[in-house]
């Protein structure tokens, strides 16, 4: 009985840890330094990254032969492109209003498209996220997966968390 169930784990085992995958991921990134006569000249960085992953499998994978052959499978390929530097600014939408992000050497600057004179400033942690300051109140910001900004925020009165977020304008 003892050796029923050992060869049951180990069976288990191996059909577990079978699922093997091929990854190949290719980043590209070009600088342009831009001097527009301010004597400050302005850096612009774009990054292409790919990632295509294949999953390996064998074509007689039951056979007792020793060598086999691979299996073709479809490969998935995910693109992504950040534009990034000095100045350039990102949109993004709330409630109807949008928002434009600048960035500045220790972070970003936000403001809304009606009053660029009243901003915000976001500052990047160390683990990724950002604390957001804006019309007095302090609150933690990450960007999502589909690249918006989403704000979390203390509430005092409702010993609660608010959720906000700000969805990115393509341009």
């Amino acid at each position: 009985m003892k050796n029923i169930a050992v060869m049951m784990m180990l069976t288990l085992g191996f059909t577990m840890s079978a699922q093997v995958k091929n990854v190949t991921k290719e980043s590209t990134t070009t600088t342009v330094t831009v001097d527009n006569g301010t004597g400050r000249p302005k850096k612009v960085v774009k990054t292409e990254n790919t990632n295509a992953t294949q999953n390996i499998e064998l074509q007689d994978a039951e056979s007792s032969k020793l060598n086999k052959d691979i299996k073709r499978t479809p490969v998935e390929v995910n693109r992504s492109t950040t534009v990034s530097g000095d100045g350039i600014p990102t949109y993004y939408e709330t409630n109807g209003q949008r928002y434009i992000f600048v960035p500045d050497s220790n972070g970003y600057k936000v403001s809304s498209s009606t009053d660029v004179n009243n901003f915000g400033v976001m500052r990047k942690t160390s683990n990724g996220q950002y604390i957001y300051h804006s019309n007095g109140r302090t609150s933690l910001g990450y960007i999502d997966a589909n690249g918006n900004f989403v704000v979390e925020t203390y509430d005092d009165k409702t010993d609660g968390v608010t959720v906000e977020t700000y969805t990115r304008v393509k341009q």
